[in-house]
């Protein structure tokens, strides 16, 4: 690439801002669909299981889950990686609390919930990504494939997410399941059309 036209990486303020608007949306999307007792896939999956199983806090959960997947990260996609996902992590663990307590929704249709917090979800995930980040995971799985065999990380993350989601049925009924696998589809529907690879300019 030219050098006039090559793009400059991103600064620490680029990725604070982008790191806080990530949280944001991920923590409200994650609000609505707990409201309306929905899940999604991904490890807020698997933690919204353990929160409905064991009562415990969603933001605890969240971080208890996503602690294993951290060993995978440093050893596929390096430090720097690790490090800010290790960061995005422990972050929305708190911002799913301070969204909790700050934000009490009385009444909320599953649907919109379904469709409104995947949407906010898949566009927190992808602001992440931008920013060489993710929430761990099977975001993490997801973009080592994506890098090193060039499989959409949209693609990789719905099968893994429609997996995740029916294991929901232990704990929820089959309409809130459904709910769920719509808003989960969401999530990674806004990545499989916005994260493609070599469609934009890696940088950080």
């Amino acid at each position: 690439m030219d050098e006039r036209t090559r793009t400059p990486p991103h600064t620490l303020l680029d990725d604070a801002q982008a790191f806080a608007t990530a949280i944001v949306l991920i923590a409200l999307g994650l609000s609505l669909l707990g409201s309306a007792h929905l899940l999604t896939g991904g490890v807020p999956g698997l933690a919204f299981l353990l929160r409905y199983a064991t009562g415990m806090p969603l933001g605890w959960a969240l971080l208890l889950v996503n602690l294993p997947f951290c060993l995978l990260a440093w050893r596929t996609m390096g430090p720097r990686f690790t490090l800010r996902t290790l960061l995005a992590m422990v972050c929305l663990s708190a911002g799913v609390e301070v969204v909790n307590a700050a934000l009490q929704l009385q009444s909320v249709h599953p649907l919109f919930a379904a469709v409104a917090g995947g949407m906010l979800i898949g566009v927190g995930l992808l602001v992440l990504f931008r920013h060489r980040a993710s929430l761990g995971g099977i975001g993490v799985l997801a973009l080592l494939l994506q890098q090193r065999r060039g499989w959409r990380a949209g693609a990789v993350q719905l099968a893994a997410d429609l997996a995740i989601v029916a294991a929901a049925f232990a704990v929820a009924d089959p309409l809130q399941v459904a709910y769920s696998v719509a808003g989960s589809a969401l999530v990674n529907l806004v990545l499989l059309w916005n994260h493609r690879p070599g469609r934009y300019a890696s940088v950080g």
